[in-house]
This record gives C-alpha cells, sequence and structure tokens, in this order.
C-alpha cells in the first residue's frame, strides 16, 4: 500500500483547509466543513500520524479531538476558552490513507464552564469517543 504524504491530499468534497494555529497547522493538515447539524472537522491518516504498529496514533487521535471539542465550545460562547478535562475511549483503529471525521456537541453550560461530547469516524465506524469541559475564558479589568 502507497501511503499518501502529498500537499495534494484526496479531500472528500466540500472540505477546506482549516487554520488552528501553529501546533495543529504542523500535524495537519486538518479540514472542515459545515453540515446541517455542525461543523464536520476531518484529516487523512498520513505516514506522520501512525504509531510504530503502523496504524493513527493515540496522541494524534487525542489531540484533533481537542480541538474537535474546543470548536463547538467556541462556537456556543465565542469568546476564549481552555480544556479542564478530556476523557476519551479508544473503539477501533484508523489506518493510514483512511479519511477521519470528528463531530461535538455541548451536552450542558454553565456559567464559567462548559461540558462537550464528540466522536470520531472512518466511514460509518467509530474509532473514538471524548467528553470534555472547558473554561469559559472571561477578560479581567485592570485594576490601580
Amino acid at each position: 500500500m502507497t501511503i499518501v504524504e502529498a500537499p495534494e491530499l484526496d479531500v472528500p468534497e466540500g472540505f477546506e483547509r482549516s487554520d488552528r494555529g501553529p501546533f495543529s497547522s504542523y500535524n495537519g493538515p486538518l479540514f472542515h466543513k459545515q453540515a446541517a447539524d455542525g461543523r464536520v472537522h476531518g484529516f487523512r491518516v498520513l505516514k506522520r500520524h501512525c504509531n510504530g504498529h503502523g496504524i493513527l496514533h493515540g496522541g494524534m487521535m487525542m489531540a484533533f479531538m481537542d480541538g474537535v471539542l474546543a470548536h463547538a465550545v467556541w462556537e456556543k460562547v465565542g469568546g476564549s476558552i481552555l480544556t479542564l478535562r478530556m476523557n476519551s475511549d479508544f473503539v477501533a483503529i484508523g489506518r493510514p490513507n483512511d479519511w477521519v471525521e470528528g463531530r461535538s456537541w455541548v451536552t450542558k453550560m454553565a456559567k464559567s464552564v462548559v461540558y462537550v461530547r464528540g466522536e470520531l469516524t472512518v466511514g460509518e465506524r467509530q474509532i473514538m469517543s471524548a467528553n470534555g469541559v472547558f473554561k469559559v475564558m472571561r477578560r479581567r479589568t485592570r485594576r490601580g
């Protein structure tokens, strides 16, 4: 099997490249599209995303999921947020050349924290689920 590593990736129709900052750009490329039920995030599994066994690295899945969860929270609060906790379950493996998609939903909002859940899939097959808690950052006014 030839593992795609070229900039001209096979990206499903409707997805456009995401710019999430230096860390995600280095570990990408990452993509997104708007769907009727919210934003869908995606990436093509490249060789650099794999572990020593030649399958999608759990750390890559977790980093991608953190961004997927954060986006759902950011859409609700419209401001700065920080990840407080993320619990994840690895359900199945991803392989080189797989197209991975991520979706997330806010489940509860409090004054300063937001709860969210999400999943990663390859086709119809779930490969990861996660729950997260995010802190809503408020602007502080300077005193004095």
